[in-house]
């Protein structure tokens, strides 16, 4: 028999994001960012749910041919463009789109025997400073795009740092305007957060990535409440033991949790090779037997324990719920000092994953 341990992707729930998507942007179109394997998600897994979408964003080509193996006709944009001029055959041969963000590739495209002209993304450097050209050198690079044969379509692009934060976007929107001055063609600015949270940043595309998979792109659960996004990953296991601890003794490597008092420690299926941080700290939640609690001492390789204190009936074989729809996927993350993002791609490949 295999460990309790699963993690289940909610394909409703894929599709109902979408829609709220649709519903924060009604006059754009969306690139349904799916890159790192749909977050975690699995490409295949997560296609029937998001494939209301007007296209499909990603960095890899492999999973760009599999997203047309799985029968998806419609546009699809490798984020970071491609990095050799063989990649450029796969381009032509798939239709793809890709983004431009630099002299090199535009040089790479240019001298590229192609059977039709590709559509680009021209990214332009707002101010993130990772990639793109800056606000001063973007026309010359429009310019020379328009000029290449093999080139189709020209998108203007660029993305926000601080979409989710104080900061806001209007420096960069700013920039992005000042670049972009007189020069006509579709426009994709508004990443997640700003779908949600910067209207004036959604022109002809968004392109939500984390919001689609029921997680904020602040890292904070409450910023996302009431918009109507739902957990797409349930990641679950069960007790497969039960301690009582008496008062001073501890739990784990490291004895970094000691028993304030005589209590019930549960052992849960699951560790840092499944995915789970290692670094959770005491007191990262967890739901046992539909209840809130907390995990105690340290996250070992196969398994993690927690305080039964608050589950008095859970016992081995009892459902615990390490995130997912009882217990957002946030509220781990932000108790180990990370993000969503972070955990739902770390999902081990030895945890048996499965959509419904």
């Amino acid at each position: 028999m295999p460990r309790p341990l699963s993690a289940t992707i909610h394909t409703a729930a894929l599709a109902n994001n979408l829609a709220v998507v649709r519903r924060s942007a009604p006059k754009s179109k969306i690139w349904a960012v799916v890159k790192a394997n749909a977050y975690g998600h699995g490409l295949a897994r997560a296609f029937p749910g998001l494939r209301a979408t007007d296209g499909f964003g990603l960095l890899d080509l492999e999973e760009a041919v599999k997203l047309r193996e799985l029968g998806w006709a419609g546009p699809i944009l490798l984020l970071e463009g491609f990095f050799r001029p063989t990649d450029i055959d796969v381009i032509d041969r798939y239709s793809l789109t890709t983004v431009i963000h630099s002299d090199e590739q535009m040089r790479m495209l240019e001298m590229a025997r192609l059977s039709k002209p590709v559509n680009i993304q021209l990214k332009m450097n707002s101010g993130m400073n990772r990639l793109g050209y800056t606000p001063e050198r973007f026309r010359a690079a429009w310019e020379r795009a328009r000029a290449c044969a093999g080139i189709g379509q020209i998108t203007l692009m660029t993305h926000f740092s601080d979409a989710d934060s104080e900061r806001g976007i209007g420096y960069q929107m700013e920039a992005f305007e000042r670049g972009a001055e007189g020069i006509a063609g579709a426009r994709s600015l508004a990443n997640s957060a700003a779908t949600l949270w910067h209207p004036a940043a959604h022109f002809d595309w968004v392109r939500p990535g984390i919001i689609l998979y029921g997680a904020s792109p602040s890292g904070v659960n409450a910023a996302i409440e009431g918009a109507g996004m739902q957990p797409a990953m349930t990641f679950a296991s069960e007790l497969i033991a039960v301690q009582t601890v008496a008062k001073g003794q501890t739990v784990g490597y490291g004895s970094t949790f000691k028993a304030r008092e005589t209590m019930r420690i549960g052992v849960v299926a699951c560790g840092y090779a499944d995915g789970y941080p290692r670094i959770a700290p005491e007191g990262t939640p967890i739901i046992v037997d539909g209840v809130r609690t907390r995990a105690v001492g340290r996250v070992s390789m196969d398994m993690l324990t927690v305080d039964l204190t608050p589950c008095p009936n859970a016992n081995v074989g009892t459902r615990v719920e390490l995130w997912g729809n009882a217990l957002p996927i946030d509220d781990v993350a932000q108790a180990c000092g990370t993000i969503g993002y972070e955990l739902m791609c770390a999902i081990a490949p030895r945890v048996p994953v499965r959509a419904e």
